[in-house]
């Protein structure tokens, strides 16, 4: 098993066991390899959900533009929705977990087709 691999284990265990979802492995796996090498770095693989700048980023470049969600207040509410549902307060958020849960969130699975 290579490296991507036990990462998508890992977040599917994280959806599953924290989250309470049951993960759709092939999703999880395309947002996961669109998050790019950022998911090998310890240091950008969570998300620093306390740092309006990067939730500034993953707003602007993945909600906006990946998805193609427009900017409104709606999607401050489904940030912070989703955040508060993976896991408890403090816990790690990986980052290809949260952009999975977008992606459900707003119905944009067809944008990893």
């Amino acid at each position: 098993m290579g490296k991507r691999d036990e990462l998508i284990a890992k977040y599917a265990d994280t959806l599953r066991d924290e989250c309470g979802m049951t993960p759709d492995r092939s999703l999880l796996t395309r947002v996961t390899i669109g998050c790019g090498p950022a998911i090998y770095d310890p240091r950008t693989e969570i998300l620093a959900e306390d740092d309006p700048a990067e939730l500034a980023v993953l707003r602007r470049n993945f909600v906006e533009r990946k998805l193609g969600v427009p900017d409104g207040p709606a999607v401050a509410d489904a940030i912070r929705f989703v955040l508060d549902g993976c896991g408890p307060a403090g816990a790690p958020k990986y980052r290809a977990v949260v952009q999975y849960m977008l992606t459900k969130h707003f119905g944009r699975e067809h944008v990893f087709l």
